[in-house]
């Protein structure tokens, strides 16, 4: 009887001894390293290692190209409305993006005598298809828009500009409006 009492007091210590290391394992916050922000020179040194890699020579060849120029114009020419987030007036030219985009729904747009990207993010979100989008699908060539903006961007992939889509009306009446993000950023 001894025996099996022992036995089952050496197997409750055993076991609430691994029960206690788990816990601390769990209790520990992780030792991660929050980084700083760089200093000015620590991102100027970081620029130019950047430059110097081969995907920023083609960047810098790109930028310096005809096409790059071009995208480049385009965009400064937007980028005051865009900073202002005042109206735009834009002529859908094409129901689809350039082949080979990655950028989700979208359709392209004359602003000012420039092509532009209208991009408005996934069409899917998760398994589900983006119901923000069903006003849009109701878009043609030649439709007059008033687009709104909080950013336009490039990138060497595309011949132009790509203009985020927040805010979108035609004919007086809101088609799309981008719900602000959930986390806050």
């Amino acid at each position: 009887m001894k025996k099996i009492i022992h036995a089952l007091i050496l197997t409750l210590v055993v076991v609430s001894g691994l029960v206690f290391i788990n816990l601390e394992n769990k209790n520990e916050t992780p030792k991660k390293s929050i980084q700083k922000p760089l200093s000015a020179t620590e991102r100027k040194a970081a620029m130019k290692k950047w430059e110097a890699s081969p995907d920023g020579i083609m960047h810098k060849a790109w930028k310096e190209s005809p096409e790059g120029k071009k995208v480049h114009a385009a965009a400064a020419k937007i980028s005051k409305s865009v900073r202002d987030f005042s109206d735009m007036e834009g002529v859908v030219t094409s129901l689809s993006l350039p082949p080979g985009s990655r950028l989700g729904f979208g359709v392209m747009v004359k602003i000012n005598g420039d092509d532009y990207i209208l991009a408005f993010g996934p069409e899917k979100s998760g398994n589900t298809i983006n119901n923000d989008f069903t006003l849009l699908l109701s878009l043609k060539v030649n439709d007059k828009i008033i687009i709104r903006s909080h950013s336009v961007s490039y990138a060497p992939k595309y011949y132009y500009p790509i203009v985020a889509g927040d805010y979108i009306a035609r004919e007086n009446k809101i088609i799309y409006k981008r719900k602000p993000s959930k986390n806050g950023c």
